[in-house]
């Protein structure tokens, strides 16, 4: 058969019985050494290692084979190359598609490289056979070791450890003690320092101890490996058990109308109930409806109210507070920064810090209210005192409001009830000493579904409030630690015994002075902020504020004025949008090319309270009604 053939011409499957010569093609190998008796495919593909393959099969097929030191080195130097190694024989040998050779080798004897004799094409080398004993002194101890390596062995297979189970079979007909260790190391894929320290020992006693050693190595690994493979399986069971068992309960209560997901949403809530830190009566109303809830069917319509009633009480903050602000100098500066004068309402906060700075967690918060004409910065104040104090802040209007649940919330019993705004504030704030302010308490109405300004009376009480009771809840929270902030423009509708609840303080219109430094400090910036112009834009000075206050303004507050300077930067900004980039100078003469409307002036008087303006005043005399008066000629 021709070489370009898959089999060489030689081949034959009986074992050859050679004398070595004594130089022989050498190729280095990597990743494996070879033993006497082994046989084993291997890959070859370098130059110089297909060049030794075609010398070898020149002579009598014979190659000596030696593992390398660097299995990545594709041409290793001799001193890479470790002395000993293994005389084999070429059995077969195939060409692959890709110009490599696929051989089957039978080692033959280990041998000594002694000298290298050529380098290219292929390493030659002359070696000196290392042959064992043919006859090994039969001692007891000797006899003991080969016994205890068989046994090894068949502890090593029994383990599971990946080797042909023919390995032990031959192992029992072996009596050469070399042999045996010869077989068994090139079976159990060593590294290779330890196949090659084995390869290397000439003294068989030692080499079979040697292979003793890391078969009992071997078996403490695999043994502990199968510990640790037990253990998962053990723990793999156990979670198909509880799974089985899991689908099996979902199955039950399924036939009892209940469900698993149910089950999951009531160990959940009793898991949060027994953080949300209620009070003991709370907590054992709490635990009473989550029984009622976990012996209902999930789809009952009652289900859902209850879930998320408790949803609710889980969420309120029963002792989560913010931390107090109790640094006074720090409050005052914030109150100054945000509001202009204002000194009494200062002073009274301040007040309050410096009482609860010195009694602590025991002093209840102040119910303040207030009273003022429109614009002059009651809203914005509470936002301040807020932000002074520390606290998170929250805002109800009780404009136009005539509905008494809105304050105490709705029974459970009714479709889609609700808590009242207070509970529902401090579950938003979610901390039990917020900032409330209840805007408008002068407006608040009355009709068939009750009194809102009746219902404040509980809220707006401090004796009474420490036990609110929301009719959704239908437990008391303590709104003790709140602060209430109440607004109103009149005094005369709110009702004497709400007003005798609140602590009234007066916030009285405006003077001009007052009005141009306000807009100075706090209006103007604001607007030019809005209308994305800044201080290179426009130029306005204070004679030009004044007399926008004297002529096109006539208010206590400042909502009117801030509309015109607001105005007033709306055109400036339109210049600069419109390409002109210099610094606009609105002077006391520019203001009507500003404003529509003429500068006012009074033909009549009016009646006057100390804000500018009464309620009781309707207009001039030709406006009292169309059917009782006609304008004058």
């Amino acid at each position: 058969m021709s070489e370009s053939s898959p089999l060489s011409p030689e081949d034959d499957e009986q074992e050859p019985t050679f004398e070595l010569p004594e130089t022989l093609p050498l190729l280095p190998i990597r990743d494996v050494v070879v033993f006497p008796y082994m046989i084993l495919p291997l890959f070859v593909g370098r130059e110089a290692s297909l060049a030794a393959v075609e010398e070898a099969m020149a002579g009598e097929r014979m190659i000596m084979l030696a593992t390398q030191h660097d299995f990545s080195e594709e041409e290793p130097s001799p001193e890479a190359i470790y002395p000993v190694g293994t005389a084999a024989i070429i059995m077969r040998r195939l060409r692959l598609p890709d110009g490599r050779l696929k051989l089957l080798i039978q080692g033959l004897e280990k041998a000594t490289i002694t000298e290298y004799r050529q380098t290219r094409p292929c390493y030659q080398v002359r070696i000196v056979p290392l042959p064992d004993p043919e006859e090994v002194a039969p001692t007891m101890e000797l006899e003991a070791s080969m016994r205890t390596v068989k046994e090894q062995l068949s502890k090593v297979i029994a383990l599971g450890k990946a080797i042909i189970p023919d390995i032990l079979v031959m192992a029992e007909n072996i009596d050469a003690p070399g042999r045996l260790a010869d077989l068994i190391a090139s079976n159990l894929n060593l590294r290779i320092e330890q196949a090659q320290e084995i390869l290397e020992e000439t003294d068989v006693v030692r080499r079979l101890a040697r292979v003793s050693e890391i078969l009992a190595t071997e078996i403490e690994l695999l043994s502990m490996q199968q510990k640790i493979q037990d253990e998962a399986k053990g723990e793999m069971d156990k979670v198909q058990r509880e799974y089985f068992l899991r689908e099996q309960l979902k199955a039950i209560q399924r036939e009892l109308g209940e469900s698993g997901e149910m089950a999951d949403d009531v160990a959940q809530l009793r898991e949060q109930i027994g953080k949300a830190q209620m009070p003991k009566k709370v907590e054992e109303e709490a635990l009473k409806q989550l029984g009622r809830l976990s012996k209902m069917h999930e789809d009952a319509a009652e289900a859902g109210i209850i879930r998320t009633y408790l949803e609710l009480m889980v969420e309120l903050p029963w002792k989560r507070r913010s931390k107090d602000n109790l640094d006074l100098k720090k409050a005052g500066a914030i109150l100054d920064e945000d509001h202009y004068g204002l000194k009494e309402v200062k002073e009274r906060i301040l007040e309050y810090l410096a009482v609860r700075k010195l009694r602590g967690k025991k002093m209840k918060g102040p119910i303040l209210c207030f009273v003022g004409p429109p614009g002059v910065g009651k809203t914005s104040l509470g936002r301040s005192i807020a932000r002074a104090m520390g606290r998170k802040f929250y805002r109800i209007s009780l404009g136009g409001m005539r509905d008494e649940a809105e304050i105490r919330g709705h029974r459970r019993t009714y479709v889609g009830a609700l808590p009242g705004r207070v509970i529902h504030g401090i579950q938003q704030c979610n901390t039990n000493n917020p900032v409330f302010m209840m805007d408008e308490v002068d407006k608040i109405g009355a009709d068939f579904r009750g009194d809102p300004a009746s219902a404040l009376l509980e809220v707006l009480d401090p004796e009474q409030n420490n036990a609110f009771v929301d009719h959704y809840l239908a437990v008391p929270f303590d709104l003790s630690n709140v602060m209430f902030i109440t607004t109103a423009n009149w005094m005369d509708p709110i009702p004497a015994p709400l007003k005798d609840r609140m602590e009234i303080i007066e916030l009285t219109g405006y003077t001009r002075e007052e009005k141009v430094a306000i807009a100075r400090r706090y209006l103007l910036p604001r607007q030019m902020e809005e209308n994305g112009i800044d201080e290179h834009h426009i130029a306005l000075s204070d004679r030009t504020i004044e007399q926008i206050i004297a002529q096109y303004t006539r208010e206590s507050g400042l909502r009117k004025l801030e509309q015109r300077i607001g105005r007033i930067c709306r055109k400036v900004a339109r210049r600069v949008a419109e390409g002109h980039t210099g610094c606009t100078r609105v002077t006391p003469g520019s203001l009507p090319r500003y404003f529509s409307v003429s500068p006012s002036r009074r033909r009549w008087s009016s009646p006057r309270t100390r804000w500018g303006w009464s309620p009781a005043w309707r207009g001039p005399p030709w406006a009292a009604s169309s059917s009782s008066s006609r304008r004058p000629r």
